[in-house]
């Protein structure tokens, strides 16, 4: 029976793991320094306790880290202090550089180590969670079993190290910064009052802009009006003293296609644009 450790059960990292439980994996966890909230998933969830990261180690074949990416490299570090040589996922919203400085610190322990990202909400009997995975393709694989026919849809993907926070981090450039500025999209709408209306507008739409790839050619050929739009949007935002960074920063990507007008761009071309940086 494979052993794997769990660093550490907040909501996402317990019903990860627990998927894996549910199989007959014996799962461990360390409550030195874990909150009571932890202590009760974790207990809840049926997961082993053990008496520090040093037994975990020694243990587990497999660690799986799952916790706020400002602190993935201190725990990767706690574990590669013990010298574990099983294989160690990263599974934390994490830069392609960061993972390969994890990377670098676990394989120095003679570790095995596997490139993570979960998407989606934590699984559940009603909810899928995706799990993408790259990395060594062996412990990937052995990696991708812990989850079979479970709530965790578990994904290889092809390439090294990198890969899976890469996917990880162009989802997330979107979907959290969309929702933050439909907070502030919202909220001056609001305070002008036509907030019914806005929504009755955005209720017309059912595709996400993301999906709509094709139309990122057009975004560029415009991007010489829009950006002083934005700019607009920028000064009525600071009128009723909300946020204006995520405006500002639009109207800044925007700058890098202001040569673009009418040209007739590929995809590849329009995104190509935006690693321009444009001459004062």
């Amino acid at each position: 029976m494979t052993v794997l450790g769990i660093l550490h059960p907040g909501s996402m990292g317990t019903a990860v793991a627990a998927q894996a439980r549910g199989r007959g994996v014996e799962v461990l966890w360390c409550p030195e320094g874990r909150s009571n909230a932890s202590r009760d998933r974790a207990e809840r969830a049926g997961f082993s306790a053990v008496s520090g990261i040093g037994e975990m180690a020694e243990r587990a074949e497999i660690i799986l880290s799952l916790c706020p990416p400002a602190n993935a490299e201190e725990v990767a570090g706690s574990v590669a202090a013990h010298s574990f040589s099983g294989i160690y996922v990263d599974a934390n919203a994490v830069s392609p550089a960061s993972m390969a400085m994890i990377s670098a610190v676990m394989m120095r322990a003679d570790a095995e180590v596997v490139d993570g990202s979960v998407i989606g909400s934590p699984p559940s009997a009603a909810k899928t969670t995706r799990l993408y995975l790259s990395g060594p393709g062996p412990s990937v694989v052995k990696v991708a079993e812990l989850f079979g026919e479970t709530a965790v849809d578990a994904r290889p993907l092809p390439g090294g190290i990198g890969r899976a926070s890469a996917l990880k981090l162009s989802y997330s450039t979107f979907q959290k910064t969309s929702r933050v500025l439909a907070a502030v999209s919202y909220a001056l709408a609001r305070d002008y009052g036509v907030e019914n209306e806005l929504l009755d507008v955005a209720k017309g739409r059912t595709a996400s802009y993301l999906a709509e790839i094709e139309y990122i050619p057009k975004v560029a050929s415009r991007s010489w009006r829009w950006a002083p739009e934005m700019r607009e949007a920028v000064s009525a935002l600071s009128e009723t003293c909300l946020p204006t960074e995520l405006a500002e920063a639009a109207a800044t990507v925007m700058d890098r296609w202001a040569d673009s007008k009418d040209l007739p761009l590929e995809i590849s071309e329009a995104l190509g644009w935006l690693h321009k940086i444009p001459e004062d």
